[in-house]
């Protein structure tokens, strides 16, 4: 099958979905396709009545389908079956995801896609695997710990990943028995109603899944107050994160998750794999153009092998192939932004006011869209902000240390702690470093998430709070009572 597909003759579904159907709703919010800068419409804008309509709709669903009191294995199966049709759903989910977004036609259904069918698959196998227990007490009494569903998920997911993003969101939620309102991002709004509408034709009952378009200010502020909201989870930057926070302490007292910005190390030893290092790290930064949370983007590297890992990602860098991302062929997204590309080239320029190197890239690629060139910069300081501050673009620091203690000083960041890559050949320097390193997130000899779903991710510091994917994301949409009975 052709993957590529003209942006402009796309039906877009253009409204909320709620109670289990389009509601046809005014786009107002204007959009621009990052591949050529290009009018990509408009996204509605969901006001606190549109919020309230939906949660109404989740909470009235709840009651009326049972969803979260059934045979635990009947929502596996309609979870199963959802699973099913969103991976055999590519001609329409993967053009939705790809028109306005920047993610790449032709990755799109090996990872977007097939990463969120396995997603809800494996959260839909823990609905009749994980439960409560009976406990320890005197003869004369029982002891137990119940857990049940905590009723309507309040949730919002950024622009860069907007399927996968939504995989973790809705999968655990559901699973665990809940229904969820999602806000996706105004960016990239299409993929999610998509979703909602596969999830009902799969046997999910209408009204469990809800999806209102908006930002959020608005939107947004609406669903993480809402009193008939029992959680909130959020995908997105540290700084909306705080606001989500402020917002729901404000209106009312209720479980957060959060995972949020990162600023991510990768250390690299002088017995290191350089070759290998090279590879993982440019994959890294590469991947989406950088505009990943957990993005590997400073570089540290032991100084006699700096050279030769310098040269080696000098080489990647330069070997990427542009691509619209209604396109096949391609291997480099744009960033979602014209304002992306000023703020880099601001980041990127006071670095450079401070005695940065760049080692190559630096610049807007010269050609429609917003492109940036891939970007390496050495002789920068801890305090620089290229150093500091989450880019979120194609932009890697390169530092380099003289001993273990240095590396450890130097990974460790102010304000984040989501992932860290560490490359070496001895086994107790990796461990050490694993236990030395503040991030929620470590992989050695090797970088980013593999798709081993059991394994959670959250952050340190002001990285987040709580953990999505793994057992951890199942049991934190769930909430327990303790009984005691006497006999």
């Amino acid at each position: 099958m052709t993957l590529s597909f003209d942006p402009g003759s796309l039906a877009l579904p253009v409204g909320h979905f709620i109670g289990g159907r389009l509601i046809p709703a005014e786009g107002v919010i204007p959009m621009q396709r990052p591949s050529d800068g290009e009018s990509a419409g408009f996204c509605p804008l969901a006001d606190a009545g549109i919020v309230d309509q939906a949660v109404e709709n989740a909470r009235a669903a709840l009651k009326s389908s049972g969803w979260g009191a059934v045979a635990p294995r009947d929502r596996t199966r309609a979870m199963q079956a959802w699973a099913d049709l969103i991976e055999a759903d590519v001609a329409v989910l993967g053009r939705l995801e790809a028109v306005s977004s920047t993610r790449l036609i032709s990755q799109v259904p090996p990872f977007d896609i097939g990463v969120t069918a396995e997603q809800i698959r494996f959260f839909a196998e823990l609905a009749d695997k994980e439960c409560g227990a009976l406990v320890p007490t005197r003869d004369a009494s029982l002891g137990m710990i119940m857990d049940e569903p905590i009723g309507v998920i309040g949730a919002i997911t950024p622009w860069n990943f907007p399927i996968t993003m939504a995989g973790w969101k809705l999968g655990p939620a559901l699973a665990a028995g809940n229904a969820v309102v999602l806000k996706p991002s105004e960016l990239t709004p299409w993929s999610a109603i998509r979703l909602a509408e596969l999830a009902v034709k799969a046997g999910i009952p209408a009204g469990i899944i809800n999806i209102v378009l908006g930002d959020g200010p608005v939107t947004g502020n609406a669903l993480t107050g809402h009193p008939g909201v029992g959680k909130v989870s959020f995908t997105g930057s540290t700084g909306a994160g705080q606001a989500i926070m402020g917002n729901v302490a404000r209106t009312g007292i209720k479980p957060v998750t959060l995972e949020l910005g990162g600023k991510s190390p990768q250390v690299v030893f002088a017995d290191a794999d350089i070759a290998l290092a090279a590879r993982c790290i440019a994959g890294s930064i590469l991947f989406n153009a950088g505009q990943a949370c957990v993005a590997g983007s400073r570089v540290l590297v032991e100084e006699s092998v700096a050279p030769a890992l310098a040269d080696a990602l000098i080489a990647h860098f330069t070997a990427v192939k542009p691509g619209k991302t209604w396109e096949e062929g391609g291997d480099f997204s744009p960033v979602i932004s014209s304002r992306q590309i000023a703020r880099m080239d601001g980041i990127i320029g006071a670095a450079r006011d401070q005695g940065a190197e760049v080692l190559t890239g630096g610049a807007q690629m010269d050609r429609p869209g917003y492109y940036y060139q891939p970007t390496i910069l050495a002789g920068v300081t801890q305090n620089s902000p290229a150093v500091t501050e989450e880019i979120f673009g194609p932009v890697l620091t390169f530092q380099t240390f003289a001993s273990d203690d240095q590396a450890l000083q130097m990974a460790d960041h102010p304000t984040y702690g989501l992932c860290s890559g560490v490359y070496t050949k001895d086994l107790s320097r990796a461990v050490r470093m694993t236990r030395g390193i503040e991030a929620g997130t470590i992989w050695v000899n090797r970088y980013g998430r593999s798709r081993d779903h059991v394994l959670p991710t959250g952050g340190y510091k002001s990285s987040g709070i709580g953990k999505d994917l793994g057992r951890e994301a199942y049991h934190a949409n769930r909430r327990s009572k303790s009984v005691l009975i006497d006999l």
